[in-house]
């Protein structure tokens, strides 16, 4: 594999000494189908400004790229600055640009995607210049989590082993993903749908909660196994625009899990059982598809 590598700073305005040096450095990284980077270059003023550290690493038949910075709201503001202009030039009201977002347990899926989505809606206002300045503007980006596919309870107690099945919830085995891949292929084709949520409280689904309208021009769909390959989860992971996978160090992203547990009432012995039993194997088995993806998002600690 070729190694082709943009390294900036992290997010800054920084004065210049030369007016012959003040560039902008964007990279724009690559959509499905992609494969060569483009990098473009202008003037902006007194101020020099620098993206979040980025390398591209190339091949011919695919491309990943990685995000770097130095803190989380750089990385978010590096994904807005990404997804935005899609939802800008989407003036079909049934195109969808959906990102499949993943990773492993305690990575801080659910707080990236709803952080980026709410920039995105927060930012819209000033980019939908056809509005009418008396009139708020529909949200323009969605999030869909995994987790409202998971099993039943009652269903895990049908299985041949339910005490097993109960220990391995969040195990692949234990989500629908023939519904998932079904909920994704409405939205495709017909732009919206209703989608089922997890409620934490009562550990079951809610059917129908989550509704993906055709004004979300962007929609991010975050779970642990999108880019697996096996099975039913290649379609699933064949149906995204843009792959995304963030990148965090196993132990800690098991000690996010750990302190997780101990919140929700578990006492210290049975969620460090549960992280050796079930967590950390599903989080090596989710890092394995890190190869899969468009987009490799590096972690910071919050």
């Amino acid at each position: 594999m070729e190694v082709c590598s943009l390294s900036t700073t992290s997010r800054s305005y920084l004065s210049s000494p030369s007016t012959e040096s003040l560039l902008l450095k964007r990279l724009r990284l690559p959509l499905r189908h992609q494969c060569l980077p483009s990098i473009s270059l202008r003037r902006i003023g007194s101020l020099v400004y620098k993206e979040n550290s980025a390398k591209v690493f190339c091949s011919l038949k695919r491309e990943i790229s990685i995000i770097e910075a130095s803190s989380m709201d750089e990385i978010y503001d590096a994904l807005v600055e990404r997804l935005v202009p899609t939802a800008a030039a989407a003036s079909n009201p049934n195109l969808k640009h959906i990102v499949g977002l993943a990773g492993p347990p305690g990575a801080g899926k659910s707080t990236l995607g709803s952080e980026v989505v709410r920039r995105i809606n927060e930012l819209w206002p000033q980019k939908a210049s056809s509005f009418d300045s008396q009139v708020k503007p529909p949200d323009v980006a969605a999030i869909l989590p995994m987790d409202g596919f998971h099993l039943y309870r009652s269903q895990l107690d049908a299985m041949e082993n339910p005490e097993e099945a109960h220990a391995r919830r969040g195990a692949p085995w234990t989500f629908a993903p023939t519904l998932l891949l079904e909920c994704l292929k409405k939205l495709r084709n017909e732009g919206s749908v209703y989608a089922p949520s997890f409620d934490h409280g009562i550990g079951d689904p809610v059917e129908d909660d989550i509704f993906v309208s055709l004004q979300h021009k962007v929609v991010i769909v975050e779970g642990n196994y999108l880019l697996l390959e096996e099975e039913v989860w290649k379609d699933i992971s064949s149906m995204f625009d843009e792959k995304w996978f963030i990148d965090v160090d196993i132990d800690k992203a098991m000690e996010r899990v750990l302190k997780r547990h101990v919140a929700t009432g578990k006492p210290p012995d049975v969620a460090k059982w549960r992280i050796d039993y079930n967590d950390r194997p599903n989080a090596e088995l989710i890092i394995k598809s890190k190869k899969n993806a468009d987009l490799v998002i590096r972690s910071v600690d919050f």
